[in-house]
Formats: structure tokens, sequence, C-alpha cells
């Protein structure tokens, strides 16, 4: 029996060629494991006799347009050392899978150019086998990501669909990568990350939080090294659900009509950008109406326009200088709004003056060389 065929053709070593059959359009290649080549799966020991077995065929790489099947009577072998009775590992198939590693690996490669039912079609596969071979390659690669070289990360939660499903995501600030998906939301959905990162012994310096103080005790206990970040994109979503209460507080208390006419409809109006408003549905016009009757409402969205241009400053002084003006302005408005989100960004100075830092030209030219 030939093993130089089976090296040759396709690529399998340590195994013996028996015979082709032809059936039914199929190429099934038969083959044996010598037997001075068993060995016990849980100890390995070659010291080993063979009680029986069970017979195998695998899906490999098409010849042409014929599939390919390899088939072989997997050992039962009991071990005379450890006592234990196992079945031999098969060296070119992993686990109970249907296909041999290098069907996998050709798959892999036509997913590159073509989607999971084009590649099925082709090798005359369920779409499940191709979706699972993907998913084990990832899963492979990148279910576990190294967290040694963490320096920059952001955390926060995601909803999955209905019924408030939410996991809670890591992020790896430098490269974009998720570096941990954790069931659910809050500090308890991170108690696995944080094993991990403590067993890495990472050196994280800044992390991104939203204001929810579970994160931010959490990342006290376990990184108290590490600068709070609070990014632009969470502050100004606290920011429009404050004034969005405001704008329905103004629309009860309102006793004309006509201001009531005016608020109705225009919470989406007080959200948006002023780049992103509608000429063409006088969306514009609407929001100056309504901000024109209503001086706290008109007051509470322009200091809005303004904190968005913290993140826009080059220098970091002066981004400092215009935060600290910001928050003085608001606590003197009057307005319980501005005055209560005032305080909450006194509190969380520091982490945005971080933030600022990250977004600034001048911190990418110290951290990138040209």
């Amino acid at each position: 029996m030939s093993k130089s065929l089976l090296y040759h053709g396709f690529g399998i070593r340590g195994y013996c060629y028996r015979r082709f059959v032809f059936k039914g359009g199929a190429v099934i290649c038969q083959m044996q494991q010598p037997r001075e080549s068993l060995r016990c799966p849980h100890c390995g020991s070659a010291d080993v006799v063979r009680r029986g077995g069970v017979r195998r065929r695998w899906r490999h790489v098409p010849i042409g347009f014929k599939p390919v099947f390899l088939e072989m009577e997997i050992a039962r072998v009991h071990c005379r050392d450890c006592r234990k009775i196992r079945q031999v590992k098969v060296r070119f198939a992993d686990g109970k899978h249907r296909y041999t590693r290098t069907f996998a690996r050709y798959a892999l490669g036509l997913l590159r150019s073509m989607t999971i039912q084009d590649v099925s079609r082709h090798l005359g596969v369920g779409w499940d086998v191709i979706k699972d071979i993907q998913r084990q390659y990832l899963k492979k690669h990148y279910g576990r990501p190294k967290l040694r070289h963490l320096k920059q990360i952001a955390i926060d939660e995601i909803s999955t669909g209905k019924g408030h499903t939410y996991l809670t995501v890591v992020l790896n600030l430098e490269n974009g990568h998720i570096v941990f998906v954790g069931p659910g939301k809050g500090s308890s959905a991170l108690e696995p990350f944080w094993k991990r990162l403590k067993a890495s012994h990472a050196n994280v310096e800044a992390v991104a939080v939203d204001m929810s103080p579970a994160y931010t005790l959490a990342v006290q206990d376990n990184l108290p090294d590490a600068v709070l970040v609070y990014d632009h994109f969470h502050i100004i979503k606290l920011f429009n659900e404050k004034l969005s209460d405001l704008r329905r507080d103004l629309y009860r208390e309102a006793a004309d009509g006509l201001q009531k006419k005016v608020l109705k409809g225009t919470r989406w109006l007080l959200l948006m950008n002023p780049e992103n408003l509608n000429e063409k549905r006088n969306e514009r016009q609407r929001l100056q109406e309504a901000l024109k009757l209503n001086e706290p409402l008109a007051v509470a969205y322009y200091m809005k326009e303004e904190l968005r241009e913290f993140w826009s400053w080059g220098d970091g002084d002066l981004a400092k200088a215009f935060l600290d003006d910001w928050i003085l302005r608001a606590e003197y408005s009057g307005i319980r709004m501005l005055m209560k989100f005032a305080r909450t960004l006194a509190q969380h100075r520091r982490g945005m003056s971080y933030c600022q830092l990250l977004c600034s030209e001048e911190f990418f030219k110290r951290r990138i060389p040209a």
C-alpha cells in the first residue's frame, strides 16, 4: 500500500492508500492507518492494543467537477499504560467535522471572492457547512484576542433585538478591534474581561465610557490608574435627552395655544445638527419659530451647539478654558436643566479633557511617526 499517493495527491501524511471507488459520480479514496503509528490519544503511548473501530467518511477537495471523499476505519485502542480505551485521533480533520482541514482551507479561499451560497453550490455541500467553516475560522482567530498590548479601550452596551436584550462590548480604540463581548449590561457583564485583562498584565492608560455610574465604578475598581474618558457621542446624547425633557416640560406648562402648536413636533429638530436640517421641509424656519417663543429652550439649544465646539479645539489649554467658561455660564443661566447638566460635566471634566486631547491633531502627530 502506498503512502506517497496520499501525500503528493492529497497532502495527507501517515496513512496508506488502499484503493479508489467510483460511486454515484463521486470519487471515494479508501485508506487505513498503519498499526505501528497507532497512539493512545490520552497519554500518547505506543503500547496499545486495537479494539475494533468505526468507519467514517470526510469530504475533501474536488477533482475537476467530481466530489472527493476520504474513507477510513478509525481504530479504537486499549492503552496498557493509562488503562484507558479511546478512539485514535485523526490527523487530517478536526473533531466530528465531516470535512478535512484541506477542504476547509479551500472553502475559506473561495469565500474571499464568493458568497457563502456560491461556495456551497460550487462544492456541492449545504450552505450550513460553509457557514460552519467560516464560523470555526473566526472563532479560532478572533474568539479570544490578546489583551497584553491594550492601551486605550472603550466600553459600551448594544441592544441585540426586542425584549431589552443587551451585550456589553469592549473595543480597542487604537485599531477598532472588538476584544470582548459579554452578555447583559452593567458591571457584572465585564467580570470575565477584568480577569483576562489582569492576567495579561496590560497597561491600559485610558477607558472611554458613558456617564453611567456602573461603568465608572467598575473601571475605577479594576483600573485605578487609567483615565476615564467621556466621549463626544455620549455627552451630546445625554444633553439631547435632557433637552427633550425640557421641551416636554415647556409644552406641558405653555398656556398659550400658539406656543403649544409651535412646540409640537419640534423634538427631532432640536436634536438634529443644524447642518442636517432640511430646507425644503422648512425645518430651519420651524426651529427658529420655536426658539423665539421660548427663551429657556433657545438658551439650552444654543448652549448645546456651543458645547459641540469643545472637541474641535486643537489646543488643550484653550479647550479647558472653553469648557470652564461653558460650565460657568450654564450654572448662572437660571435654567434648572442646564444647571444640573453643568454640575455633571464639572464632575467629569478630567475625562472630557482627555477625550479632547485624543481628538486633537497634535496628539496624533506625537503618537504616529511621519
